[in-house]
C-alpha cells in the first residue's frame, strides 16, 4: 500500500498562477459538476460505508463530505472578500480540528450535500461573471505568507473537488480495510 498515493490519489496540487481562459472554463465546470457527482457517489450509501476511511489514519467518507462543505464555504467567502476589499488577509482555519467536531462526524450527510448544491450554484454564478481584471484580484493567506489570485484559486478548488472525489471513491472501494 502506497500511503502517499492514498493521501493524494490524483497527485498533489500544483499551482498555476496564470491559467488561460480555456483552463479556467474547465475548472469552473469541474466545480459546477462536483455536487451532483458527490451526490451520485453517496446516494443511499449505508451508514457502515459512511464510516469507512479512504486511507489508514485518514478521514471517514462522511468526514470528507462534511469537510467539502466547510472548505467550499470558506473559499466562497474568500472570493467575496477579494472582490470587495483591497488585498484582504483571509482567515485560515484548522480543517483537521473542524473534521473532529460533532457535525463533521454526523452520519447524516444530506445537509452537507444540500449545502454544497446551493453553495456551488451561487459560486458558479459568481465565477462565470468574473472579468479578467477580477480574476487577477488577490487575497493574502497568512498561513503561507503568500498572495493568491482568484484565477489560480479556481484551479485550486477544481483540484480540491477531484481530490476529495477520489478519496470518497477510495473509501467506498476499500471495503472498510482502513478502519
Amino acid at each position: 500500500m502506497n500511503i502517499q498515493k492514498l493521501k493524494f490519489p490524483i497527485g498533489e496540487y500544483i499551482p498555476n498562477k496564470s491559467p488561460n481562459s480555456d483552463l479556467i472554463t474547465k475548472w469552473i465546470s469541474e466545480i459546477e459538476d462536483f455536487p451532483a457527482k458527490i451526490e451520485n457517489l453517496t446516494h443511499n450509501i449505508p451508514i457502515e460505508k459512511l464510516n469507512w476511511r479512504y486511507r489508514p489514519g485518514g478521514w471517514s467518507l462522511k468526514q470528507v463530505v462534511h469537510h467539502c462543505s466547510d472548505s467550499h464555504m470558506n473559499s466562497f467567502i474568500r472570493f467575496k472578500l477579494a472582490l470587495t476589499e483591497d488585498m484582504p488577509i483571509i482567515k485560515p482555519y484548522y480543517e483537521d480540528r473542524w473534521a473532529e467536531l460533532t457535525d463533521s462526524k454526523d452520519d447524516d450527510i444530506s445537509y452537507s450535500l444540500n449545502l454544497l448544491s446551493g453553495l456551488h450554484k451561487k459560486w458558479i454564478i459568481l465565477l462565470k461573471s468574473l472579468t479578467d481584471k477580477q480574476m487577477r484580484l488577490e487575497f493574502i493567506h497568512p498561513e503561507h505568507g503568500e498572495k493568491f489570485n482568484l484565477a489560480e484559486t479556481i484551479g485550486n478548488y477544481a483540484w480540491h473537488c477531484q481530490h476529495h472525489m477520489a478519496h470518497i471513491e477510495n473509501a467506498i472501494g476499500s471495503n472498510g480495510e482502513y478502519n
